[in-house]
């Protein structure tokens, strides 16, 4: 029998593998989710207030540049607003920067471990991605670097990395950049910026002052706002009108922006949740590095935690979720088949990963 005559997607779109993200529940009706790197103290509470406020004026379309929220964030970080584009999360801002500046026969290179959205808009935009293996779990620059030919036109670098938490210093980032072609867009992911304690660690804003080729990415998902889908960037003027140009017009809801403005000025609420991470992130860590298990050092609001092989992996993954514990498997997504990550939570959350795998490996 011959195939229906149909709409087709485009070459190479069915060959995408799509985005899995992490369970988002267990069996129970008081499951845990520790496995979408999500707050673990919720929102701000003038963010919840600035979203409720918004309630009033759901008729209205929202302001289309997103006015109020950059200037919070330019208010907040010290930059230019106008230099600012805000998204529907940082997902939509990274789509539109493959859409804009990758197409047929370009190349995108990465780590090996980096965000798996970044091969999915790649290969949507028609570009082939070039992945290059690291030096344990953290990007390589010399890799990378000798992985640039003519053909690559963007350098996408997790800093800190998901799913696996390491980071380069600001001088590997600016040994980076110093290497590439003034043509090749380098693009900055600072997703888990508000959770790094690192001294040698910077967001890339200086950087994207000094060049004409660099871009950062930030969002709110992280900090208490991912249902409200807010991302953002901060990149050179000709960037910025170049996205401008094919985003949405009304791109970020009201409610989106009104509480992001709030959240972006709640700076003591966001060193709160930083002081929380870094202390439990460091305890958890202590907790399981060793005893067969091994946690790759973090700078993000997760871990990830090494086991003697798959099956140890696995068996882990479906203990904790049978006691109601969701926690993130990274074999399909990221090729990792002996280690899960592992978000950071309560207090209560936390001792109770640690003491059933503490338990689990010992036995195992």
């Amino acid at each position: 029998m011959s195939d229906p005559v149909r709409p087709l997607p485009q070459p190479g779109i069915l060959d995408i593998a799509p985005y899995l993200p992490g369970k988002a529940g267990a069996p129970g009706s008081k499951a845990i989710k520790l496995s979408a790197n999500e707050s673990p103290l919720g929102a701000s509470p003038k963010a919840i207030e600035a979203f409720a406020a918004a309630a009033q004026q759901l008729e209205i379309y929202p302001e289309g540049s997103s006015r109020l929220l950059r200037e919070a964030l330019g208010e907040v970080h010290g930059l230019d607003p106008a230099l600012i584009v805000c998204g529907n999360g940082s997902d939509d801002l990274l789509h539109l920067l493959a859409q804009t500046y990758l197409g047929e026969g370009d190349e995108a290179v990465m780590n090996r471990y980096g965000f798996s959205v970044y091969p999915i808009i790649t290969q949507a935009a028609g570009a082939r991605i070039v992945m290059v293996d690291e030096t344990d779990f953290t990007a390589d620059v010399d890799a990378l670097l000798a992985s640039v030919t003519p053909r690559t036109k963007v350098v996408w670098l997790a800093n800190p990395n998901n799913p696996t938490g390491t980071y380069l210093p600001d001088a590997e980032v600016r040994r980076l950049h110093a290497w590439l072609s003034p043509d090749i867009l380098l693009v900055i992911d600072n997703a888990y910026a508000e959770y790094v304690t690192a001294d040698d660690f910077t967001v890339g804003s200086d950087l994207v002052r000094e060049a004409d080729n660099v871009v950062m990415v930030r969002t709110f998902s992280k900090m208490g706002l991912a249902a409200a889908r807010i991302g953002w960037m901060f990149g050179p003027a000709h960037v910025v009108d170049a996205i401008h140009r094919i985003r949405g017009p009304f791109n970020v809801n009201l409610p989106a922006q009104m509480a992001g403005a709030a959240a972006a000025r709640d700076t003591e609420f966001t060193e709160r949740l930083k002081s929380f991470n870094a202390q439990w992130r460091d305890w958890l860590t202590a907790e399981l590095d060793g005893n067969h298990m091994r946690v790759i050092p973090s700078q993000a609001n997760f871990i990830l935690v090494q086991f003697p092989d798959a099956e140890h992996a696995a068996l882990a993954f479906t203990t904790l979720l049978e006691r109601g514990l969701v926690v993130r498997e990274v074999g399909a997504s990221y090729g990792i088949h002996d280690a899960l990550r592992i978000s950071i939570g309560s207090e209560q959350a936390m001792r109770g990963v640690a003491g059933i795998l503490q338990a689990l490996v010992k036995v195992g």
